[in-house]
C-alpha cells in the first residue's frame, strides 16, 4: 500500500479491526519510509449481476423488484411475509450461487414460480400468468391442469394405498 505522505510502497499493518456491520477491514499501517501512519479500509467487491430482459436489454439485478412481484401474486392470500422474505432469500442466494454474471429473467420467472408452486397455487397461478403471459384461457387452463396432476402424483406418492 502506497503512503500517501511520501509514496513510499512499503508499510506494515500496526491494528486491524472489522468494522461494526462486518463488511470492510479496518487497517491501521505505518509507512517503513517515514514511519507517518495512514488508515485503509478493506471491502470485497462486488461485480453486479446483469439480467438480460425478454426484449434483450440489460439492467443491474434487483432483488426488490423480485419480492415486489411476489408480493403482487401473494395479496389477499394467507401468506406471511416470513415465508415470502424466506422465498426471496432463497431465489437471492440461487443467483449469487450461480456464478453468472448475466442470467436471464426468464430464469428467475422460473425460480420464483418453483418457490410459489410449493407455497400457495393460487399464487403461483397469478404470477404465471404474467411471466409467461398466457395469451387465452386454453394457455390457462392448460398450466392448472399441470398443476392438479403434479398435485395429484405428489399425493400418490404420500399415500400409496389410495
Amino acid at each position: 500500500m502506497r503512503c500517501i505522505y511520501c509514496g513510499c510502497l512499503e508499510s506494515k499493518v500496526v491494528d486491524s479491526r472489522q468494522n461494526e456491520d462486518g463488511t470492510s477491514i479496518r487497517r491501521r499501517r505505518e509507512c517503513m519510509r517515514c514511519g507517518k501512519r495512514f488508515t485503509t479500509y478493506e471491502t470485497v467487491e462486488s461485480t453486479p449481476i446483469m439480467v438480460i430482459k425478454k426484449d434483450g436489454s440489460r439492467q443491474a439485478f434487483d432483488i426488490a423488484k423480485v419480492k415486489t412481484g411476489i408480493m403482487k401474486a401473494c395479496e389477499k392470500r394467507p401468506i406471511s411475509i416470513n415465508v415470502i422474505d424466506k422465498l426471496v432469500s432463497d431465489i437471492q442466494h440461487d443467483i449469487n450461487n450461480s456464478l453468472e454474471q448475466e442470467i436471464y429473467s426468464s430464469y428467475i420467472g422460473e425460480l420464483v414460480m418453483e418457490g410459489l408452486k410449493n407455497i400457495d397455487e393460487v399464487a403461483y397461478v397469478r404470477y404465471a400468468s404474467v411471466h409467461r403471459q398466457f395469451r387465452d384461457i386454453n394457455t390457462l387452463l392448460d398450466e392448472i391442469e399441470g398443476l392438479v396432476k403434479v398435485k395429484a402424483a405428489n399425493k400418490k406418492e404420500e399415500d400409496p394405498e389410495n
